[in-house]
């Protein structure tokens, strides 16, 4: 018998392209969620009586994420954890709002056993890292359950907190456009996307599904992650943040008359945010039936899901974002789920199985291909 492991573990050091500004002194509505969440002990009250955290938050000045190579305190760590979980949907003017599109929980969810063992790395790694969740589901059974303890940043999150996908994103695109196509919504992996007035005189008119899937559709003159000083920006203007503008805005500044350049692979986010806005112009009025078939019937989530548009956008304009937030079981379901469907030949995963065949780079969060241990 063939075993199959599944690894999942959320972590808090992910970089951010979703920012606002004055990033270093927005602590206002942090000190709200702090006392509107009983966590009165993180706050005292000023010579002016004013309410203030007393934590020792470093904040960067310059981005609203973390940064990836920083080495934060827990103080900077709690702050920045109700940034990534909360700050979205709280009103803070200092964080882009989004609109919630939810996929409400599967009546029957999937639900799981376990056969639980101790494994003293992963406490270590627990007790000393940003580590917010490890779950590993092997021949059916949760094997290690482990979430962040109290004395790091467990006392802020449990099993019914969403977590932000960050590049998982990525993969969970490509999963909902694997049943876009299965549905006849949109036709194979060699389809050219002619069809969507968005990307008219621009490079990513007429050009392959599996090009956009595989992050080769030559736009590195244009956008780049690597390139040194650019973190995912436009090239033109390393100060525009594509993810908190639709797809019609970006285009139209930076994409128009625009031509290709040899393909090969130029990882960016902004190539999931145009598929994933593609799959809502293909599906129309049935795109939350697509998303309901794949984290309802396929997933079976036990709570609800959330993605984000932006508000006050049109959906012609391309106003969906492809981050999800879902609870930490909900993304070992949707790990699973992804598992039998590439092992139980499904047409999704016939759909896997193909976009795996060359696959560029081995993680699913370098590319829209999906990972797949086993």
């Amino acid at each position: 018998m063939k075993t199959v492991f599944l690894i999942l573990f959320l972590i808090l050091f992910a970089s951010s392209n979703i920012l606002a500004k004055n990033y270093s002194q927005s602590f206002l509505y942090f000190n709200d969620y702090l006392k509107n969440n009983g966590f009165d002990k993180y706050l005292e009250l000023d010579s002016n009586g004013h309410l203030q955290n007393n934590l020792n938050i470093k904040a960067h000045k310059n981005r609203w994420g973390i940064d990836s190579d920083s080495n934060p305190n827990k103080d900077t760590l709690i702050y920045y954890l109700y940034k990534y979980q909360h700050s979205h949907l709280d009103g803070n003017p200092y964080t882009k709002q989004w609109e919630t599109v939810e996929i409400k929980p599967s009546k029957k969810p999937y639900e799981f056993k376990f056969n639980l063992i101790e494994d003293k790395f992963v406490k270590k790694q627990m007790q000393t890292k940003g580590i917010l969740s490890y779950l590993y589901f092997q021949d059916d059974y949760v094997l290690i359950d482990e979430i962040s303890p109290k004395n790091k940043l467990g006392e802020f999150i449990d099993n019914e907190s969403k977590f932000m996908s960050m590049s998982m994103n990525k993969s969970v695109t490509s999963y909902i456009l694997g049943h876009a196509m299965c549905d006849g919504y949109i036709g194979g992996l060699d389809e050219r996307i002619n069809d969507w007035p968005l990307l008219s005189n621009s490079l990513y008119d007429n050009q392959k599904i599996i090009d956009f899937l595989n992050m080769s559709v030559g736009d590195q003159k244009y956008i780049n992650e690597f390139k040194d000083g650019t973190t995912g920006h436009p090239l033109a203007d390393l100060t525009y943040e594509y993810e908190t503008n639709d797809i019609f805005s970006t285009i139209g500044l930076f994409f128009k008359n625009s031509e290709k350049s040899k393909s090969y692979y130029n990882y960016n986010g902004f190539i999931t945010q145009l598929l994933f806005n593609y799959i809502k112009h293909k599906t129309g009025e049935d795109f939350q039936k697509i998303l309901n078939k794949v984290f309802q019937d396929k997933v079976k989530i036990k709570h609800s899901v959330h993605f984000g548009k932006m508000r006050n956008t049109s959906d012609k304009l391309g106003n969906g974002h492809p981050m999800v937030r879902m609870t930490r079981f909900d993304y070992l379901r949707l790990a699973k789920a992804i598992m039998d469907d590439y092992q139980n030949d499904t047409c999704v995963g016939k759909y896997l199985k193909e976009i795996q065949k060359d696959y560029i780079f081995f993680l699913c969060s370098f590319s829209l291909r999906i990972f797949i241990c086993g």
